[in-house]
């Protein structure tokens, strides 16, 4: 994000606080939206995936109250919702500020026995939402973080992706796992995170995107997803029966030499989803293995391996992200994929710089032409994590 449009998103900021609640905010905490680069549904798996966190934030400004109220509002939404820090639980938060309660509540369970004290938040983000690209994610993150400062908690970024996964969990009711938080935290300029979703390790790996010239455009098709609803969660529940059915406790014990046995024992549905999981998680070892010794150019072919496994085995593409993607390959994209749980959202290309434009236009007319509605195309670099602003 530039020094000119981080100032802007700031200003605003603090200017739709002070509209809404009527005096200043005591600081603005922000946290950026994802792309994941490679590793599509093996975080529940307990597999690897290599997100990124991109430069489209969402902006929380905050004040601590002197009682126990909590007040949201959201620049994307009308109204404020107001509730109590003693009448906030899981069953009673419902719509778009279940993400920033349900923050709040999995924050005041990990608070010590000193009551925390109401909050007055206002979230402004630039986060395309429904894209895929986690908007939920950086709103759970960036209000973690004003309550970790203003509750005093001085929990770790770790922590905190965990209680963003909880409000997701168990507030939100969406089945995913710790991706999307730990990207948002823990992200960092044209770096890479390989996140292990079973010991929850994180390496920051270096893209060199910057130095060969090269960048990610993402393709909004603007075609919704909801997260929960039953696409993933059939997804999720196969993974688990098959791993059952193999005797292991997750898929991330099985690699590509149990894929035999695999055929024997499941159903073919199953064994396509499960084949997936054990093939993914090996491209993203390979992603992290080539961009460490040839370069960034050398990832395409595993994006592109990707989106076939997405599209075939585990049949969670669209007929827009389908084109997106066959649209940036025959453009001259380095390799593509669909980003993100799947039914709708976001495919992302790997271009050259200097074919960017020509990329995004090729994609838009190939769209017009198939009668989709016109999607949204915008390069994304590779950005810092969660962060106090002011």
């Amino acid at each position: 994000m530039t020094g000119h449009s981080r100032h802007d998103l700031l200003r605003q900021g603090t200017e739709y606080f002070t509209r809404e609640f009527g005096v200043e905010p005591d600081g603005l905490w922000s946290a950026p939206g994802r792309v994941n680069v490679i590793g599509e549904h093996t975080d529940y798996n307990d597999g690897f995936a290599f997100p990124i966190a991109i430069d489209k934030r969402t902006v929380v400004a905050a004040r601590a109250r002197g009682d126990r109220i909590l007040r949201v509002v959201s620049n994307g939404f009308p109204g404020v919702v107001e509730t109590s820090l003693d009448d906030l639980n899981p069953d009673s938060l419902a719509g778009w500020s279940a993400y920033p309660l349900g923050v709040a509540w999995a924050m005041a369970q990990a608070a010590p026995a000193g009551d925390p004290t109401g909050v007055d938040l206002a979230l402004s983000s630039d986060v395309p939402p429904g894209a895929g690209l986690s908007s939920s994610a950086a709103v759970e993150c960036a209000v973690a973080m004003a309550l970790n400062d203003l509750w005093k908690l001085g929990l770790g970024r770790q922590t905190l992706a965990r209680i963003g996964q909880l409000a997701e969990n168990r507030v939100v009711g969406a089945p995913t796992g710790i991706m999307d938080q730990s990207a948002s935290l823990l992200g960092e300029p044209d770096h890479g995170i390989l996140l292990d979703c079973q010991s929850l390790h994180t390496e920051s790996v270096p893209l060199g995107f910057a130095a060969a010239d090269m960048g990610l455009l993402v393709i909004d098709t603007r075609t919704s997803h909801s997260h929960a609803d039953g696409g993933y969660a059939s997804r999720r529940r196969s993974c688990e029966d098959g791993a059952q059915a193999m005797g292991v406790g997750s898929l991330r014990a099985l690699g590509p030499g149990d894929l035999p046995r695999a055929a024997d024992v499941l159903d073919g549905q199953t064994f396509r989803r499960v084949r997936h999981i054990i093939t993914e998680n090996s491209r993203v070892l390979d992603t992290v293995a080539a961009l460490r010794t040839a370069g960034p150019a050398a990832i395409g072919a595993f994006l592109n391996e990707s989106h076939m496994s997405m599209r075939d085995d585990f049949e969670i593409s669209t007929p827009e992200l389908d084109l997106a993607v066959s649209a940036a390959q025959a453009l001259g994209a380095l390799g593509a994929r669909m980003t993100g749980g799947g039914f709708g959202g976001a495919a992302i290309a790997l271009v050259r710089s200097s074919d960017a434009d020509r990329v995004a236009d090729g994609i838009a007319r190939e769209f017009a032409r198939a009668g989709f509605s016109v999607p949204h195309i915008f390069p994304v670099s590779a950005s810092a994590g969660a962060r106090r602003e002011l």
